[in-house]
């Protein structure tokens, strides 16, 4: 038996998120799937690094899969080049050890989340950036982000509905990138909870408006309540831009 690491890229606008699902095909993990049991003729099952919503994209996502097939990396990445849709790309296929997992062994992620604040869209960028038509305070969103540093319980930030997963995580950087009319902003973490990433940035976008002040950042995560946090950024704009592994821990 092998274990076959992915790295992939791929725009998600006309795909229902990374998870396969009973219902729907339509997603990156059902797509891969399929080409990769045709190709071995075994059936395959993919292990994400994590699920990204219907819309986001991912620069670089890692997935994981055994194969008793004796095929090179080059040739399955070749055959996924060659097969897949045009907007999903494996960019690098490894051999690794049977006890790695893609998300198991994750350590940390970067998502990115692309702002276009301009008073008209830029049309050719209309599926990778959200269009804040409004002038930003960026200097007021990077004070409010100062209050998510660090652990805390992020219930508030989430649509998680469990009550027996924790929604504790711990954000190490959060950074702005202004180049021209584009905003970047980076979240780094150990980890990140169900639509986390897109509350957060709605409400930083509130920040930046002059709705809210930035300490009521802070406001909203100590209520631990979602209903509290109301603006959620469109799934457009999102990016899992790296997946951090240690070294030698698989």
């Amino acid at each position: 038996m092998r274990n076959i690491k992915l790295t992939l890229t791929y725009d998600g606008t006309r795909y229902k998120g990374w998870q396969k699902q009973k219902e729907e095909d339509n997603t990156i993990q059902g797509k891969l799937e399929a080409l990769l049991s045709k190709m071995t003729e075994e059936k395959i099952k993919l292990d994400g690094c994590g699920r990204t919503d219907a819309g986001v994209h991912a620069l670089n996502y890692v997935a994981n899969f055994n194969t008793t097939k004796t095929f090179t990396t080059e040739y399955i990445m070749d055959y996924c080049y060659k097969y897949l849709p045009g907007d999903i790309q494996v960019i690098k296929v490894e051999e690794v050890p049977l006890k790695f997992h893609a998300r198991y062994n994750a350590v940390s992620k970067t998502y990115v989340y692309r702002i276009y604040n301009n008073m008209y869209r830029d049309v050719f960028n209309l599926k990778h950036a959200t269009h804040v038509e409004k002038p930003l305070d960026l200097e007021k969103m990077k004070e409010g982000s100062k209050h998510l540093l660090g652990t805390h319980d992020f219930q508030s930030y989430t649509t998680l509905k469990s009550k027996t997963k924790s929604t504790v995580r711990t954000i190490y950087s959060i950074d702005f990138d202004k180049e021209g009319d584009y905003i970047d902003i980076s979240y780094t973490g150990d980890g990140f909870l169900m639509n986390m990433v897109r509350l957060i940035t709605g409400t930083l976008i509130e920040v930046g408006l002059g709705l809210i002040t930035p300490e009521e950042v802070a406001i909203i995560r100590d209520k631990k309540e979602r209903k509290y946090a109301k603006a959620v950024a469109e799934p457009k704009g999102l990016f899992l831009k790296e997946v951090y592994y240690e070294k030698n821990n698989y």
